[in-house]
């Protein structure tokens, strides 16, 4: 009978035990599947996102004090920028007023010498006139005695003698100076 139910039976319809027995099979299948797998990787994909979406959150954190820093710096480097200018203005007009002052004592000792100069030369030339003038009278006294013949020995009449004589000459030199 088992031979007939065999040749009796359609070898494209499954036997209705094979079909009981897989439905049975799939549905623990499903069963183990859906108690014990899926949720474990359902927090294996969860784990996965925040790693992830921590990873983006903690480079996107990264990246803002990064950027914030590079703010920091570039306004640093624009105030070290400002400073070292200041500095050097700074700098430069210390520099203008130290050549300034240089300037101005070099003009104070340079007026200073040629005041003690001109007062050197004031005191040579009234000592070199006073000489001038001893000397002239002593030979004009020589000159008038031997063309007057007479001596004139007493100092304070050869002294009011040259006087005379000088002041005559200087009267006469700034007459002809004035025509």
């Amino acid at each position: 009978m088992v031979a007939a139910e065999e040749g009796d039976h359609n070898p494209i319809l499954p036997i209705w035990q094979e079909i009981l027995f897989g439905v049975i099979a799939f549905a623990v299948l499903c069963f183990v599947l859906m108690k014990f797998v899926f949720p474990m990787m359902e927090k294996t994909f969860a784990a996965r996102v925040d790693a992830i979406e921590g990873g983006i959150k903690r480079a996107e954190t990264a990246q803002a004090e990064a950027n914030q820093l590079l703010e920091q710096y570039r306004a640093q480097l624009a105030e070290a920028r400002t400073e070292a200018a200041r500095i050097r203005d700074e700098a430069r007009a210390d520099a203008e007023g130290i050549r300034q002052d240089v300037l101005a004592k070099a003009r104070e000792e340079s007026d200073r010498i040629i005041a003690a100069g001109q007062e050197q030369l004031a005191a040579q030339r009234e000592s070199i006139v006073r000489d001038l003038r001893s000397e002239v009278g002593n030979l004009a006294v020589d000159l008038a005695g031997r063309i007057v013949g007479e001596a004139l020995e007493d100092e304070a009449r050869r002294r009011g003698t040259v006087e005379r004589f000088i002041d005559e000459l200087g009267a006469a030199g700034s007459a002809g100076g004035r025509r």
